[in-house]
């Protein structure tokens, strides 16, 4: 009976590092709560620390207010691009790549924006990519909410 109950054990242990081992892997990313009540308790705290460390592929969740409406970025991929003014006062250049995503419909200046994506720094106060999944698999899906629907 020792025996039994010792197997198990060793091999409750086996499974155990095994899951940790996959979810720990160099390359893989951590699934971090993107739920809508995790994101009203958000602040700019991540995106300001960000900024003044200067730091960059920081993956980022938020909101602002879309101040300006930019021409899409055609070279290369495509990418959609507007201005948000996060709560802090910080504005962040959004590039959502509509090669991968759809476009953000309707957007219009004034408009309430919440997002999941890589921040970059610059002096400008940043900018914010990866807002849509990978077709690859091998980096975490982004997405943009606006006006109830997700954009990823």
């Amino acid at each position: 009976m020792k025996k039994f109950v010792l197997l198990i054990f060793v091999f409750a242990a086996g499974v155990a590092a095994y899951f940790s081992v996959q979810n720990n892997a160099p390359g893989r990313v951590a699934r971090k709560d993107t739920s809508a009540e995790t994101l009203r308790h958000a602040d700019d705290e991540e995106v300001r620390r960000a900024f003044e460390r200067r730091s960059s592929g920081v993956q980022v969740i938020g909101a602002g207010t879309v101040e300006k409406v930019l021409k899409d970025d055609l070279e290369g991929s495509r990418h959609q691009r507007f201005i948000l003014r996060l709560a802090s006062g910080q504005t962040l250049l959004i590039a959502h790549n509509i090669d991968l995503a759809p476009r953000v419909a309707s957007l219009t200046t004034s408009d309430e924006v919440e997002f999941y994506g890589v921040y970059e720094w610059n002096r400008n106060g940043g900018t914010v990519h990866w807002t849509h999944h990978d077709p690859g698999g091998r980096h975490t899906d982004g997405w943009i909410k606006h006006r109830g629907k997700l954009y990823r």
